[in-house]
C-alpha cells in the first residue's frame, strides 16, 4: 500500500499565515460592515517600477516574436544578462561575487525549503528562534534534527552560536524576519568562524539587504572573511521591487564550496544544485528575468528604492508610535518590520484578537515564529501610507485608553 511521508506528521496542525487567514474570515462573517487595516503578511502594496514593467512588455514583445523566442534557458541558472546584472549590483556595496555563481529562481521561499535536498537528513540544522516558518518546516518534512540558538529581548534578538554545540547546517536571516534585528559585521565573523570550524554551512537569507541603510552593516554574508568557504547566500526581488506576485530571486553558491560523503570526500555543492535543479526546476519566465534586470539598472535602481523608503517610511511611522506608547522593538530602521512586545503582559495571540476586535489592524503573532515569539507581535510597513497612518492613529487611541 502507498505510503505517507510521515515527517509532515509532525508538522503544526496549522501554519501561522493560515491560521490568521482563518481568524480574520470568522470576524468578517460576523462583521461584514468593518474594513481590516492588514499589517501582518508581509505582502507589498506598491506596484511595480514602470522600468521593470518595460522591460517586461519588451521580452512579452520578443516572445511574440519568432526570430527573438525564446524556449528553454540553456543553463538553466538564468540567463547570463540578469546574473551579470546582479554581479554588479554586489560590487556596487563592495562585494565580489562571480555571475558564473549566481542562480535565478522563482524567490527565496522556494530556494530556502528546497535547497535542503543536497544535504543529507542525518545532518543537525541550527534555526535562530524566533524564525521564519519555512526553515522549520521544510527540514521537519524531511526529518532532520533541528536544534534552536534563542534570540531574545536580551541579546536584541540576535542569537549567537554556542561553540560547545555542533550543527551541520545552519540558517541565518539579516535583515531578519519576523525582528527586524541586523547582525553586525563582527556577529556574523562568529558566525563564519563557528561554520568553519564544525564545517558547517550556512544558509544566509539576505531577501531584505536593500532596506539596510547603515553602510556599517553588512548586506551580505560574503562581507566576511571565510564566508565564501561555508555559506550560500539566497535573494529575493518580491519585497525590495515588488515582485511577489511575479516572482523572482537568486541564490549565490560560490564554486568552491564543498559539502562531505560518509567516508569525508569533499562534493561541489554548485554542482549538485545546478543537478538538483536541473531534474526539478525549469526556470524563471524570460519577460520576468528581463524585468528583474531592470531592476539592477541605474533607473531601476532609483525608481525601486523610491517605494523601499516609502515603505521604511511607514516604519518610521510604526516605530515612533511604538516609542509614544513606550513599548519595546526591534526594526524599523534598517528593516521593514517592527517587532514589538505586546503591551499589557499579554499573550501574542491574545493580542491579535484584541487588535483584531478592537479597532480592526491585523498583525502577526510572535508564537507563529517560535517559542521565543510568546509575548510579541510582528507588524508590517507594507502597507499604504494613508492605512498606516490610520492604524497607528487606532493603536494610540486603544492603548492610551488602557
Amino acid at each position: 500500500m502507498i505510503r505517507i511521508n510521515e515527517n509532515f506528521l509532525s508538522l503544526k496542525e496549522s501554519y501561522l499565515f493560515i491560521e490568521i487567514a482563518k481568524r480574520i474570515r470568522a470576524y468578517k462573517e460576523q462583521h461584514p460592515d468593518k474594513q481590516l487595516i492588514r499589517m501582518g503578511i508581509g505582502d507589498v502594496t506598491l506596484p511595480l517600477a514602470p522600468v521593470v514593467v518595460e522591460a517586461m512588455k519588451k521580452g512579452c514583445d520578443e516572445m511574440a516574436d519568432k526570430e527573438t523566442f525564446k524556449g528553454y534557458e540553456d543553463s538553466g541558472r538564468g540567463y547570463e544578462f540578469l546574473r551579470k546584472s546582479i554581479s554588479g549590483y554586489y560590487k556596487s556595496f563592495g562585494v565580489e561575487v562571480d555571475f558564473d555563481e549566481i542562480l535565478i529562481s522563482d524567490g527565496a521561499k522556494s530556494d530556502c525549503g528546497n535547497i535542503v535536498d543536497i544535504f543529507g537528513i542525518d545532518n543537525t540544522v541550527l534555526i535562530t528562534d524566533p524564525a521564519y516558518p519555512v526553515y522549520v518546516d521544510s527540514n521537519t518534512m524531511s526529518g532532520r534534527k533541528i536544534i534552536y540558538a534563542n534570540s531574545n529581548e536580551e541579546n536584541g534578538f540576535a542569537a549567537m552560536p554556542d561553540d560547545s554545540i555542533c550543527s551541520d547546517l545552519i540558517y541565518l536571516c539579516s535583515p531578519n524576519n519576523p525582528t527586524g534585528s541586523v547582525y553586525t559585521k563582527e556577529q556574523l565573523k562568529i558566525w563564519v568562524d563557528y561554520a568553519l570550524k564544525h564545517k558547517a554551512v550556512i544558509i544566509f537569507d539576505a531577501a531584505y539587504e536593500a532596506f539596510i541603510t547603515d553602510k556599517s552593516l553588512p548586506r551580505s554574508i560574503f562581507e566576511i572573511d571565510g564566508a565564501k568557504d561555508c555559506a550560500i547566500e539566497i535573494c529575493s526581488l518580491s519585497k525590495t521591487a515588488g515582485f511577489t506576485g511575479t516572482r523572482c530571486g537568486y541564490t549565490v553558491i560560490p564554486k568552491g564550496l564543498n559539502a562531505y560523503t560518509r567516508n569525508g570526500d569533499a562534493v561541489n555543492i554548485f554542482k549538485i544544485w545546478c543537478r538538483r535543479q536541473g531534474s526539478k526546476f525549469n526556470g524563471v519566465s524570460y519577460p520576468v528575468q528581463c524585468g528583474a534586470a531592470a531592476v539592477f539598472t541605474e533607473e531601476g535602481q532609483k525608481q525601486t528604492k523610491e517605494g523601499i523608503n516609502y515603505y521604511m517610511n511607514n516604519a518610521k511611522l510604526i516605530a515612533k508610535t511604538c516609542d509614544e506608547l513606550n513599548i519595546k522593538y526591534t526594526g524599523g530602521i534598517n528593516s521593514p518590520y517592527i517587532w514589538l512586545k505586546c503591551p499589557n503582559n499579554m499573550g501574542s495571540w491574545e493580542f491579535f484578537d484584541y487588535l483584531l476586535n478592537e479597532i480592526q489592524v491585523v498583525g502577526t503573532p510572535g508564537e507563529g515564529f517560535g517559542p521565543n515569539g510568546a509575548g510579541w507581535f510582528r507588524l508590517t510597513a507594507f502597507g499604504s501610507k494613508e492605512n498606516t497612518e490610520e492604524a497607528m492613529k487606532r493603536l494610540k487611541k486603544l492603548l492610551k485608553k488602557d
